[in-house]
């Protein structure tokens, strides 16, 4: 079974589709299948290190690859059927212009954010995400959801068969799984984080809730001046600047930017607890994280947050400041709460290894090509 994969999204700036195609890409290529070849589009012969913030360094050509595929796809005549002739299956991202006729196709459904929830998105991203479900979600032959919620929010807003869309949750990388304390406490001497802290990961938008959070940080703070404090870890997005302020002049916050993904997992590991109080997520990647490093979750009771996190963790009200300041006291002042939450998340987190997700990847993939 010969496979071609759209690794477009890891030659450009991007969050979490870019985190998702580089995890997910990755767990592929290393599961090792006798009968199993992996092409990467356009033509890639390694893959570049995952950097949030740019382009890869090692590649000036990176833009124009993306450029020239683009260009190629959309106005060459045959050309992505050429390029995928002689695979099984052709897998496309949401960067591509135009799928390929007649070569099987399949493709990935991230959530559905755009026609729930618009105006957490900027006009551009809401217009080029319908276009993406048009010209690929619609005319692929199989897709692909990251969680259950959005299996089911594909199939009712976008009018496609349930049994056309597969479930194959995201993978969390093994250093979150194996990270140890030692190596928690270089990664914090390292950012200066002396004292406890809760931590929020992600990219500051308007969709991630962080005033909410502040909000209730605020609250929890007064109360407890000295024990804890907030570190954000996330680059801006958009509509940032009244919150980037807020970061910046809150007591006992501590913005950190972005911070590369080596660190990631000692930054994690070291937290007292995670959270993450986001309007709507299609699967939560953060949260996933955090459990499989052993450290407890505060996340929404919305969307597919309680499916991920499985009954691991303290679910809140995201549109409730209260609710987010009661759960921050909850766990942050109970040794015992932490501990449950703490062994019950590293248990749902088997569910996210990359050998599984490897595996069930490639066994969608061969079903559909009748392999």
């Amino acid at each position: 079974m010969r496979i071609l994969i759209d690794a477009t999204p890891l030659l450009v700036r991007g969050a979490g589709i870019k985190s998702y195609f580089d995890g997910w890409i990755r767990a592929i290529l290393s599961h090792h299948q006798a009968g199993v070849e992996v092409g990467l589009y356009p033509f890639l012969r390694t893959l570049p290190a995952l950097d949030h913030r740019r382009s890869p360094d090692t590649s000036r050509s990176a833009w124009w690859r993306v450029l020239l595929s683009n260009l190629v796809s959309a106005h060459v005549p045959g050309a992505m059927e050429h390029v995928c002739r002689g695979f099984d299956v052709f897998h496309a991202s949401h960067h591509l212009l135009r799928m390929p006729r007649s070569a099987p196709s399949t493709a990935t459904v991230f959530d559905m954010t755009c026609w729930l929830l618009p105006q957490m998105h900027t006009r551009g991203n809401v217009a080029a995400t319908k276009e993406y479900a048009e010209r690929t979600l619609r005319r692929a032959d199989r897709l692909v959801a990251i969680s259950e919620y959005t299996r089911l929010d594909c199939a009712r807003l976008l009018a496609i068969p349930e049994e056309r869309i597969d479930v194959i949750y995201p993978g969390v990388r093994e250093e979150f799984f194996s990270v140890s304390s030692q190596q928690s406490a270089s990664v914090r001497d390292r950012l200066g984080l002396q004292r406890p802290y809760v931590l929020y990961v992600g990219c500051i938008e308007p969709r991630k809730n962080l005033g909410r959070l502040l909000d209730a940080w605020a609250e929890f703070h007064n109360r407890h001046p000295r024990d804890f404090e907030l570190a954000v870890a996330g680059t801006p997005g958009w509509e940032t600047n009244g919150i980037l302020h807020r970061l910046g002049s809150s007591a006992g916050v501590r913005w950190m930017d972005y911070v590369p993904e080596p660190d990631l997992p000692g930054l994690v590991r070291g937290a007292s607890a995670l959270v993450y109080p986001s309007l709507y997520e299609g699967f939560g990647l953060p949260a996933a994280q955090a459990m499989a490093a052993g450290v407890p979750v505060i996340t929404s009771n919305c969307s597919c947050l309680p499916e991920i996190t499985g009954g691991a963790a303290r679910l809140v009200d995201p549109l409730s400041q209260d609710s987010i300041t009661s759960a921050l006291e909850e766990v942050l002042t109970s040794p015992g709460f932490q501990k449950r939450l703490a062994i019950a998340g590293r248990k749902k987190a088997e569910d996210y290894r990359m050998t599984e997700v490897a595996a069930r990847s490639l066994e969608f993939f061969r079903r559909f090509a009748g392999a």
